[in-house]
């Protein structure tokens, strides 16, 4: 089966969801004529494929000769786009920085931090800009060891960086995206030359001194690894709250169960990522031949997971378009499965759940009064939430 869908369709952009019902009904595993690559379409295609070891991120430079070496240096020496063995060193070196115990110690920090945040939102904020945005990259600048005021520049680096994962993207975006990963690059440099002749209490300084076995991450490595920590440590971050507030908000009887306590913050969080996902498309290509749900994939073709199709899945969740924050089990591919699972998972689940908990505890009513979405498909999300707060419970 095939499909010539365009990705790219403002409609399609502005709610993908009834498309992606139609590719459903029309196939697991689809040949999309225009990019010339599969698109796995169910909970269950998606899953084969992100789990099959004959699939993996290969990356492949922009302009191999051209202008976009800064980028592309960027992407060929992070964890993300790359597999074993430098894909399993890289992860072990940085593995410990995220295990669950050491992000749960982060717990008051991150608690503390939203709580002040919050006491700060006037009667009308913009709860992206004022709250969502900042938090996340405090916290990530706070684990790398960054300054908190350069949280806005930091913000605008990885905007322009991650411009460059939708399906087609224009010259002046390529150019931003140079600029910003030389700035970035340049920025962590100087970081980690810093912390070489003094050491801190962070995590640069930490991944500087790791070993694995006597390996560790060369300069390259360092800078990407870096710089790929906090656009994945705060994107995907700010996303998920926006989509899912706004669902949440949209369906005043699913808010009062949380807001009660008849529904707990952590089960009602993942109903939030699953209902709207943040990221709708993650790409492996086939490293050799492979059969994907009874479909043969020759090796080097590429196969687009559609995660936001996965998560809206009739075979797998029950009433699967509805928002039911008591959902149990959700098991949603919001970050990933297999060896790309995401890292940050738990750092992401505790940051998402401290924010929504303090909204709700902070104001008695959020009534949303502008949400223009950004016009991007993969890294799908809102520019703003303009919202009205009511009585507070400082």
């Amino acid at each position: 089966m095939t499909t010539d869908l365009d990705l790219t369709d403002p409609a399609f952009v502005a709610d993908p969801y009834p498309a992606l019902a139609e590719l459903r009904a029309a196939g697991e595993l689809l040949w999309h004529s225009p990019s010339g690559r599969w698109l796995a379409t169910t909970h269950g295609a998606v899953s084969a494929v992100l789990r099959h070891r004959a699939f993996g991120r290969i990356w492949v430079d922009h302009e191999p000769t051209g202008r976009m070496e800064p980028f592309n240096t960027l992407h060929r020496n992070q964890l993300m786009e790359n597999e074993p063995p430098e894909h399993t060193r890289m992860r072990r070196l940085l593995a410990g920085a995220f295990g669950r115990g050491h992000v749960e110690r982060m717990r008051p920090r991150i608690e503390s931090l939203a709580a002040e945040m919050a006491g700060r939102l006037g009667p009308r904020a913009d709860l992206l800009a004022d709250f969502a945005e900042p938090l996340p990259v405090f916290v990530i600048a706070d684990l790398l060891g960054f300054p908190r005021e350069d949280h806005v520049s930091l913000r605008e680096w990885s905007q322009a960086i991650v411009h460059m994962y939708e399906p087609s993207v224009d010259e002046a975006t390529k150019q931003a995206a140079v600029e910003a990963s030389t700035a970035f690059a340049d920025y962590v440099r100087a970081v980690i030359d810093e912390r070489r002749g003094r050491p801190g209490d962070d995590l640069v300084t930490d991944l500087i001194a790791a070993r694995d076995e006597g390996e560790k991450l060369s300069d390259e490595e360092l800078v990407a690894t870096v710089v790929l920590l906090l656009n994945a440590g705060h994107e995907a971050s700010v996303n998920t709250f926006g989509n899912g507030l706004v669902a949440l908000l949209a369906h005043p009887d699913q808010e009062a169960r949380v807001r009660s306590g008849a529904v707990d913050v952590p089960t009602a969080l993942e109903e939030l990522i699953r209902y709207d996902a943040p990221l709708q498309l993650f790409e492996r290509t086939a490293t050799g031949d492979a059969e994907i749900v009874g479909t043969p994939v020759r090796a080097g073709q590429k196969v687009a997971c559609l995660m936001g199709s996965a998560n809206r899945d009739e075979a797998v969740f029950e009433r699967a378009d509805a928002f039911d924050v008591a959902r149990d089990p959700n098991p949603h591919v919001g970050f990933g499965l297999g060896r790309h699972f995401c890292l940050g998972a738990p750092l992401a689940r505790l940051e998402l759940g401290i924010s929504l908990r303090v909204l709700l505890e902070h104001f008695g009513r959020i009534e949303l009064v502008e949400s223009p979405r950004r016009p991007t498909w993969v890294l799908r999300g809102y520019a703003s939430l303009v919202c009205d707060l009511g009585e507070r419970h400082d």
